[in-house]
């Protein structure tokens, strides 16, 4: 039952993914290996987002480390343990919880010995910033403990970048990218090698402006309509200052149509965003604003556009609400 509703609630997702986004391009698909246990490992930069979107666009299916803070009320964390989330504990969480990690991990290696999937962002957290920070050991842990558990496995790291042209913006683009995948095939000694070779392939797949005058060349960028999704455009921009295919500039009309249209739900965001200390979480509220309460709001606009003297009224917002969220598009950030 659970793997049912768990199917069509991710199916409910993605179409929801891509009424929010303008765009959700994906790369690399082929390199995702076939009946292999597959560790996922990637860049964290968008919350709720980056799991959703990595949920809903592979067949894997997989599972999700995050981090155990989240597990604090039993009702959310009977959902997210019914949407495949595991939690992970850490130092800031007490000594005392660490301990329950190995738990975590002894069912990841089940999930694992059946050539499942488990997703983690070895980044540790996530930030708005477009640069891959350290990665954690917590994947290696896991690829290890599956080998020393189940010799007979054959794990496989899977590296992802998943770039964004404006994190906190409905109507932005998305680019994720799957690289080739690392086999496990050195001893748990060479540990840090295994972890050098998925830093050096996320380096390759994610986004990167200088941390050193990060703001200043980040709105060089956007003035010069670079993509902010095209790592080599962004490169070559930043040694050069060439711009090839430049990103065209336009109002965000569209985009204040669809919340004039939208506007019980963008309300119900502006009374939100002051309560969001995180900024990170903006478009994981926005997209939950959406996902819950849409298709309440359409379905109240097309009971109201039966009733005489306001049904024409209801039903002209309802076909400009749908015209306007498809159209939805925002400006880089």
């Amino acid at each position: 039952m659970k793997d049912f509703v768990n199917y069509w609630l991710r199916l409910m997702v993605k179409a929801c993914l891509h009424l929010y986004f303008k765009n959700i391009k994906v790369d690399g698909k082929e390199n995702i290996p076939k009946k292999r246990p597959v560790i996922l490992v990637a860049n964290h930069q968008n919350a709720l987002i980056d799991p959703l979107l990595l949920a809903t666009h592979t067949k894997l299916n997989p599972f999700f480390l995050t981090r155990a803070s989240v597990f604090k009320s039993p009702l959310v964390a009977k959902l997210l343990d019914f949407i495949r989330m595991l939690p992970v504990y850490r130092v800031r969480d007490g000594f005392s919880t660490i301990q329950q990690n190995q738990q975590i991990f002894d069912k990841t290696y089940e999930i694992l010995k059946k050539n499942g999937t488990v997703i983690i962002f070895a980044e540790g957290s996530h930030s708005l910033i477009r640069n891959l920070r350290p990665l954690s050991k917590g994947f290696t842990r896991m690829a290890f403990g599956l080998k020393e558990k189940y010799p007979q496995t054959e794990p496989v790291i899977l590296p992802v970048g998943i770039n964004y042209s404006a994190h906190r913006k409905s109507g932005s683009r998305v680019h994720m990218i799957f690289g080739n995948p690392i086999e496990v095939d050195m001893p748990n000694s060479q540990s840090g090698k295994l972890t050098k070779s998925v830093e050096k392939a996320l380096h390759e797949l994610v986004v990167e402006i200088p941390n050193e005058n990060y703001e200043v060349n980040l709105q060089r960028l956007i003035e010069a309509g670079v993509d902010l999704n095209d790592q080599e455009a962004v490169k070559e921009f930043l040694e050069s200052g060439f711009v090839k295919d430049p990103v065209l500039p336009f109002s965000g009309l569209k985009n204040k149509l669809m919340k004039i249209f939208h506007f019980p739900l963008y309300g119900v965001w502006l009374w939100r965003s002051p309560k969001i200390k995180d900024k990170v979480f903006d478009s994981t509220i926005k997209f939950l604003i959406g996902f819950t309460m849409g298709p309440i709001y359409y379905l109240a606009l097309l009971l109201l556009s039966f009733e005489p003297g306001i049904g024409q009224w209801a039903l002209t917002i309802l076909i400009m609400a749908v015209i306007t969220l498809w159209a939805n598009k925002n400006p880089q950030e």
